[in-house]
């Protein structure tokens, strides 16, 4: 089953992006580099709670 996660710029700490994931197929937690709006820049985005 998919879960709707949220991700978070982790330098601004705004939280940017909502995506899913299978939680069975990958229990850690999501790190990807995307855009952040607010910072004007590619940076990593980590998945909250």
């Amino acid at each position: 089953m998919r879960t709707r996660i949220t991700l978070a710029c982790t330098e601004c700490k705004q939280r940017n992006y909502n995506t899913t994931k299978d939680k069975k197929a990958h229990p850690e937690r999501m790190e990807t580099k995307k855009y952040c709006k607010f910072c004007r820049t590619h940076t990593l985005h980590k998945e909250t709670k």
